[in-house]
C-alpha cells in the first residue's frame, strides 16, 4: 500500500523533527515547511498530500493567511499548532475549516493517533458508501455531498459532522456525545466548538440546513 503524505509546516526546525520523526516511524511520508509561503509552494507541487500539520504563528504567511488559501481549492484535513491557549483562537479555527486544534507543548504520540483517526475516517475505511436522506446524497468512498443533485463543498469535520446526523437520523445527541463521536477522542475543549460547525453547516446546506433541529440545553437532532 502506498505511504500516505503529510505535509508539517513550523518555523521551528526543531518541532518539525520532532513531528516528522514521529510520523516516519508511523509509516508516513512527511514534507516539511518553515514558513507560509513554503507550504504553499509545496502544497502546489504536490497534489497527492492527504493531510495538512500546521502552526499558527509563523513569519511572512501565518498559519490563518494559510489556512485560507488551501481551503480556497482543497478540503484535506488540516490540524492546527498553537502556542496559545485562546478559546477565541479556536473557534477562528473551526471558522476556517480545520478539523483539529492543538496547543502547544503536546504528546506527539497522541499527535500521531489524532492524524490516524482522521485518516482513517477521511478515506472512507469501514464505512457505508452512501447515505441518502431528504434530497441529501453524502457518498463516504468519494468525500462528495450532494443537496437536490447540486454538490455542496464541506470541510472534513462538516462532512462527518453531517455524515453523523445521518447515521443517526431522529435521534437526539448532545454536544458531548457528538464531539466523543465526531472527533473521535476525549476532547478537553468547549462543547460550543458544535454550534459553530452546525452553523456553518446549516448555512451550506441552504433550507435543508433546517434538518438539523435544536434541542435546546442538550444538542441536536436531525431529521425531515
Amino acid at each position: 500500500m502506498e505511504r500516505l503524505k503529510i505535509l508539517v509546516v513550523d518555523d521551528e526546525a526543531r518541532m518539525r523533527k520532532l513531528v516528522k520523526d514521529f510520523l516516519v516511524k508511523a509509516g508516513y511520508v512527511v514534507l516539511e515547511a518553515q514558513d507560509g509561503n513554503e507550504a504553499m509552494e509545496v502544497f502546489y507541487a504536490n497534489k497527492d498530500i492527504s493531510l495538512l500539520i500546521l502552526d499558527v504563528m509563523m513569519p511572512h504567511m501565518d498559519g490563518w493567511e494559510v489556512c485560507r488559501e488551501v481551503r480556497s481549492s482543497s478540503q484535506i484535513p488540516i490540524i492546527m499548532l498553537t502556542a496559545r491557549s485562546d478559546e477565541r483562537d479556536e473557534l477562528q479555527g473551526f471558522e476556517l475549516g480545520v478539523d483539529e486544534y492543538i496547543s502547544k507543548p503536546f504528546s506527539p504520540k497522541i499527535l500521531v493517533a489524532r492524524v490516524e483517526a482522521i485518516l482513517r475516517r477521511s478515506l472512507g475505511q469501514n464505512e457505508e458508501a452512501k447515505l441518502e436522506e431528504g434530497g441529501i446524497v453524502l457518498d463516504k468512498a468519494a468525500h462528495v455531498v450532494t443537496i437536490n443533485g447540486e454538490p455542496v463543498e464541506l470541510s472534513y469535520k462538516e462532512f462527518e459532522l453531517l455524515a453523523y446526523f445521518m447515521e443517526n437520523r431522529g435521534i437526539a445527541l448532545s454536544r458531548e456525545k457528538i464531539l466523543n463521536s465526531v472527533w473521535n477522542y476525549d476532547y478537553f475543549g468547549d462543547a460550543r466548538t458544535i454550534d459553530t460547525h452546525v452553523k456553518k453547516l446549516r448555512s451550506k446546506m441552504g433550507e435543508k440546513g433546517e434538518m438539523i433541529k435544536t434541542i435546546w440545553g442538550m444538542g441536536y437532532k436531525f431529521e425531515c
